[in-house]
C-alpha cells in the first residue's frame, strides 16, 4: 500500500479554463489514530507598514529598488561566506596542531583576499554594510565574532575601528523581525528566483 494521496484531477478540459494543470502529492499523516492527507505550504512573511507611510511616493519606491538592486550585489558574497567558512570549519576539525591551524587560517585569508578583494573594493558602503548584516544572516555570527575567532580580538578591535570610521559596526545582529524585515523579504525573493 502506498504512503502517498494523489489530489483529484479534472478529466474535462474547457479551452478557457485558467486552472493550472497540477496534481498535489499528499502525504498520509497518522494523527491522533486518524490517518489525514497533508500538504507542506510555503512560509509566508507578513510585515507591516507605518500608517505614516500609507501612501507610497516615488522617492520610496527608487529607495526600494535601490535596497533590491544594492542586496543582489551584496548577497552571492554572504553565500560565499558562508560556504567557505563551513569549509574552513570543517578542515579545521581535521588539523590538531595549533600552528599548523594558524597557517591554514592565513593561507584561506590570502587565497580570498585576492580572490574577492576587487570586488569588495568596487563595493559601495551601503553594499558593504548590507553584507555585514547579510553574513550575520548567513552565519549566526556577527562579522566581529567571526574575525576575533580565526584571527583573534586585536583583529577584531582592529577592523571594529575601522568600520566605525564608514560609520558602521561589525558587532551589529541581523533582525529578520524587526529593523531588517524588508531585507528578510528581499531576500527570501532572491532566493526563490523571484527577483
Amino acid at each position: 500500500m502506498s504512503d502517498c494521496v494523489f489530489g483529484q484531477t479534472d478529466t474535462i478540459r474547457h479551452k478557457n479554463d485558467t486552472l493550472p494543470g497540477r496534481v498535489y502529492l499528499l502525504q498520509k499523516i497518522k494523527r491522533n489514530g486518524e490517518v489525514l492527507p497533508e500538504i507542506a505550504i510555503k512560509e509566508v512573511t507578513v510585515v507591516g507598514h507605518h500608517r505614516s507611510s500609507v501612501r507610497r511616493t516615488q522617492s520610496q519606491f527608487r529607495k526600494y529598488d535601490r535596497l533590491i538592486y544594492n542586496l543582489k550585489k551584496a548577497y552571492p558574497y554572504a553565500v560565499i561566506v558562508r560556504t567557505r567558512l563551513n569549509q574552513v570549519n570543517e578542515d579545521l576539525s581535521a588539523i590538531k596542531d595549533e600552528k599548523e591551524r594558524r597557517r591554514y587560517i592565513k593561507d584561506v585569508e590570502k587565497d580570498v583576499f585576492r580572490e574577492y578583494e576587487d570586488d569588495i573594493q568596487d563595493m559601495t558602503i551601503t553594499q558593504g554594510r548590507l553584507l555585514l548584516k547579510l553574513i550575520d544572516r548567513e552565519t549566526q555570527n556577527t562579522s566581529y565574532d567571526i574575525i576575533k575567532q580565526y584571527r583573534g580580538g586585536l583583529n577584531a578591535a582592529f577592523w571594529q575601528g575601522i568600520a566605525r570610521i564608514f560609520g558602521t559596526n561589525l558587532k551589529e545582529k541581523y533582525d529578520p523581525y524587526g529593523e531588517d524585515a524588508l531585507i528578510e523579504v528581499i531576500v527570501c525573493e532572491i532566493e526563490a528566483g523571484l527577483l
